[in-house]
């Protein structure tokens, strides 16, 4: 059974970071803000969950990767269409999403997924590459 999940029903936060951010969709930009570290960068987007085998399968213009290791990017810098000296993309896994996750997504109206990770990287720039620690959470709207 496949659900369509839209809108605010995924939501990325980065936290931090004095560079334009924006998350992928095949290849292009869907989003790019200017934000001061203090301020919260929130991304929505929509997947498709095939929920017809053991684990879900994450489809649609924002799912990358191979079907057993599906993850979203966000971009900053150039990657994100902006005049920037960085040029970086963070890579934000969507394999621990559970099956009751979605379920409850689904099911329950207000809850969505939603996950958190720090947007300036150990070196001072932006965020980059696999984000290690990513937990997905349901939270009422």
């Amino acid at each position: 059974m496949k659900h369509q999940m839209s809108g605010q029903d995924n939501s990325f936060a980065a936290f931090g970071g004095r560079c334009d951010v924006g998350a992928a969709r095949q290849g292009r930009i869907f989003a790019a803000e200017q934000k001061s570290a203090e301020q919260l960068v929130i991304f929505d987007f929509e997947l498709t969950v095939d929920m017809s085998e053991t684990r879900p399968n994450f489809l649609g213009k924002y799912a990358q990767g191979p079907k057993d290791a599906r993850f979203v990017y966000v971009n900053s810098g150039t990657y994100a269409d902006q005049h920037s000296t960085w040029g970086r993309r963070a890579k934000i896994s969507l394999m621990n999403i559970t099956g009751d996750q979605i379920q409850t997504v689904v099911s329950k109206a207000g809850m969505i997924l939603q996950t958190e990770f720090e947007g300036v990287g150990r070196d001072g720039g932006p965020t980059c590459a696999s984000v290690k620690g990513i937990e997905w959470k349901l939270v009422k709207q």
